[in-house]
């Protein structure tokens, strides 16, 4: 079963929105250590909305399980990275009008300035993984660039829930898991997952790892972090 990524932007969102001191995001990484959390990922946007360079630098000294920094193809992101080197960057789209992330990140139409970005990452001994949609000419596209893994998009399936359109979106993630796995790429999933639509795509053969943010802290304003990512765990380990 997979392994639990907790996107802990939002402790930040919450921070900025009064340009305070608190909550830490470097403490709310711990707390999601102490429920289970395999990864902790965060996204160091253009405008800074949430996370801040100064977060990406301390959570790199303090984390103990796995980095995972999402930012966009931008020469000024790609360079922070290389600067911090964290375990792994997802490279996404970024819009700033958009509320939060939008689709999967166009490989495709884009084959050279996101294998500039791989390569780029790549010589600073970073893995690199690719946020797409599961669309079978963006998985082919992540693995001529070699890139290490992809992050499926399951925002489709997470706005189709209990719908109609369900088992048509569940079915794309399938296939363009098995598609990532035949090309020989690290498979994860994430994006609008939540404590009830989440066991479904958990349940998808070969997928490593889910990142899950906003549900779990929407949780643990009611129970505390570190509860919140451990009935998360169990939901994505099926224990």
């Amino acid at each position: 079963m997979p392994k639990l990524g907790v996107n802990i932007d939002h402790v930040a969102t919450v921070r900025q929105a009064r340009r305070t001191i608190e909550p830490d995001p470097v403490w709310a990484a711990a707390a999601a250590e102490l429920g289970g959390a395999d990864q902790i990922t965060i996204h160091l946007r253009e405008d800074r909305r949430h996370i801040q360079d100064r977060d990406v630098r301390l959570l790199r000294e303090t984390v103990k399980v796995r980095l995972n920094l999402e930012c966009a193809v931008a020469p000024e992101m790609i360079g922070i990275a290389c600067d911090t080197r964290p375990h792994q960057v997802c490279l996404v789209p970024e819009r700033r009008e958009e509320v939060t992330t939008e689709g999967g990140l166009e490989v495709a139409g884009n084959r050279q300035a996101v294998g500039d970005a791989i390569m780029r990452l790549q010589d600073c001994g970073i893995a690199v993984s690719l946020f797409i949609g599961p669309d079978l000419r963006q998985v082919e596209a992540a693995a001529s660039l070699r890139a290490e893994a992809i992050e499926l998009h399951t925002g489709g399936w997470a706005h189709a829930f209990l719908s109609a359109e369900s088992a048509t979106q569940l079915d794309a993630l399938l296939k363009a898991a098995q598609a990532g796995l035949e090309a020989g790429l690290t498979v994860d999933a994430g994006h609008g997952l939540t404590y009830t639509n989440v066991r479904p795509v958990a349940s998808i053969p070969g997928i490593r790892e889910l990142n899950i943010g906003h549900s779990i802290i929407s949780r643990a304003i009611f129970i505390g972090l570190t509860e919140a990512v451990r009935e998360m765990k169990r939901l994505v380990s099926g224990t």
